[in-house]
């Protein structure tokens, strides 16, 4: 068993983010007779997955309906369908950044020379107003 702070620098969190999954159903601990949150050795890889999954995109009511399915190896016809959703969003957002990379690429390759970037204005200028007298 492992102190709220040790878990915090094994799992690399703040405290603050341990209370907030333990405030959001996502992380258990015991209680000691004097109050203090002690974990199992497994939750360093729950803590992990957590964050992976909040990396992800992935809501925390989203993360605590997977967690019991995740848990008990079995998921149901509902968990299956929101990770079977969540994947499709995600590998969606990665050929988007995938777009986007090659689109970079080809801007790096396209330019003559490295400060050609520096004097260019995205837009033309707009013409001064004419004043009169």
């Amino acid at each position: 068993m492992m102190r709220i702070g040790d878990l915090s620098t094994r799992a690399g969190v703040s405290v603050r983010a341990l209370r907030y999954y333990e405030e959001q159903g996502l992380l258990h601990a015991a209680r000691s007779a004097s109050g203090q949150r002690h974990y199992p050795e497994p939750a360093v890889e729950r803590v992990r997955l957590i964050q992976q999954l909040y990396g992800a995109g992935l809501s925390s009511r989203h993360i605590a309906e997977l967690l019991p399915c995740v848990d008990a190896n079995e998921p149901s016809e509902h968990s299956t369908a929101l990770l079977k959703a969540e994947r499709d969003r995600i590998d969606r957002q990665i050929q988007d950044l995938i777009a986007t990379r090659d689109r970079l690429n080809a801007i790096i390759i396209s330019s003559q020379t490295p400060s050609a970037c520096e004097h260019h204005t995205p837009y033309p200028a707009t013409p001064a107003l004419a004043t009169t007298p």
